[in-house]
């Protein structure tokens, strides 16, 4: 196996590690939620000098989208210096150090016995997940030759997913049979082979980009033009990616299915099967056909696909579907519809994401600095994804469940139609068929 081939396997390893410490939490929230039982919080009175500030009250909605804003929260702030800090110095120690930083906040995770503690884990883990994503991708595109980066970076994320297949399933039987300790020994050691597998097979990286690249980045034309589109694409996967686990597993009190750990997990791992089996194809013939309609069909297919989730009862209660199922055991028949749209939902991302990267890659390779462009990708997404989850438990606890999806899938619809918009008004009617 030549070099570069080693090079390339050592990131698709850290993606597949990533990706795996990642899922286990989206998969095991429910039983988070369940167990450290989030209530309302009073806090209390501050007096500044003679004035007496009356005790704030925060909701049981607000403190469950908390579980995941605290972790995009952290991501938010760490974008910025660690994207600058790799293309201004080495993106490999940049890597190393963030993966190392995940593999000791995963062995802590056995730790947690509050809700306070839980959301200050998920920041770290925000951090350690940002550095890891932003470093693994802009060293893919950097290694990558034109013509081929959407491939490898649909590659890369295909590790991921695999991940998050193996992840998913793995955390329901060990955590069944365990609890939660023996989840995270296992993120820890791989994430500490991931390590490792940096340090040997890749060398130091000698790209350096002076000064402040997001400056030149924030104003590049396509650039603009994808930030219509993913601004508010960000609230519908937010919303839809951490609300079908959710959907599948709280008690049906709280409006969800009441399926168990192997059951919820079986919702992830179909949206991720699919992903994973669709991106490296999606990528190659994105590099020969172009990006801007794989991003359009894909987050229009995605907020289609959203607003069908609630329906998964009554579509399951129409064909009259299966109740039970061998090893599972009772469920409802809810559960294959709703198996079956968690799956079209990682197909229709697959035709938007490696697009979209290789998109903003493009613009980042040739010393205009990679790592930044894809700190800016991952700015542009995080307004919806900090807000989304505070919106979703808002929406679940206040409305009820279903209007979760249909605000997710509203809202990649509307990101769909103004980055059409946008497209053809600044660039033309081609644009489309020629980005």
């Amino acid at each position: 196996m030549d070099r570069t081939r080693l090079r390339f396997w050592a990131l698709y390893l850290t993606r597949f590690a990533g990706g795996f410490g990642f899922i286990t939490l989206v998969t095991l929230l429910p039983k988070y939620i369940n167990d450290l039982n989030p209530t309302a919080v009073v806090l209390p009175e501050l007096a500044i000098g003679g004035l007496v500030l009356g005790g704030l009250t925060l909701s049981k909605g607000f403190v469950i989208g908390m579980y995941t804003t605290g972790f995009t929260l952290a991501q938010t702030v760490a974008v910025v210096p660690l994207a600058w800090a790799g293309d201004r110095y080495d993106k490999r120690l940049v890597l190393a150090g963030t993966v190392g930083l995940g593999a000791v906040v995963y062995a802590l995770f056995p730790l947690v016995d509050s809700s306070l503690s839980f959301v200050v884990a998920r920041a770290a883990q925000g951090i350690a997940v940002t550095g890891a994503g932003l470093m693994s991708l802009a060293l893919v595109g950097e290694l990558a030759r034109d013509g081929t980066r959407a491939n490898h970076i649909g590659k890369a994320n295909a590790a991921r997913f695999a991940a998050s297949i193996l992840g998913s399933l793995s955390a329901g039987f060990l955590y069944d049979a365990f609890g939660f300790t023996p989840v995270f020994v296992v993120i820890t050691v791989l994430l500490t082979i991931a390590v490792a597998a940096i340090w040997v097979f890749l060398p130091p990286d000698e790209t350096t980009v002076h000064g402040f690249p997001f400056t030149n980045l924030a104003l590049n034309e396509r650039i603009l033009t994808m930030a219509t589109f993913r601004v508010q694409y960000a609230v519908a996967v937010t919303l839809v990616r951490t609300w079908v686990p959710i959907y599948a597993g709280v008690s049906a009190a709280s409006g969800g299915l009441a399926y168990g750990v192997t059951a919820v997990a079986a919702t992830v791992v179909a949206e991720k099967f699919t992903n994973m089996l669709c991106q490296p194809y999606t990528g190659r013939i994105s590099d020969r056909y172009g990006r801007a309609r794989f991003v359009f069909v894909g987050g229009g297919l995605y907020g289609l696909v959203a607003l069908a989730v609630p329906f998964s009862p009554a579509i399951g209660g129409a064909l009259a579907l299966p109740a039970a199922f061998p090893i599972l055991g009772p469920l409802s028949p809810a559960f294959l519809p709703l198996v079956g749209l968690a799956a079209l939902l990682g197909v229709a991302d697959s035709l938007r994401e490696p697009a979209s990267m290789a998109l903003f890659a493009d613009e980042g390779t040739g010393g205009e600095g990679v790592a930044s462009s894809f700190g800016i990708r991952e700015l542009l997404w995080r307004p919806g994804s900090v807000v989304a989850p505070l919106l979703g438990g808002f929406l679940m606890v206040e409305f009820g469940m279903e209007w979760v999806f249909y605000v997710g899938g509203a809202s990649a619809l509307t990101g769909v139609f103004a980055f059409l918009g946008v497209l053809v008004w600044s660039h033309g009617t081609g644009a489309l068929t020629q980005w």
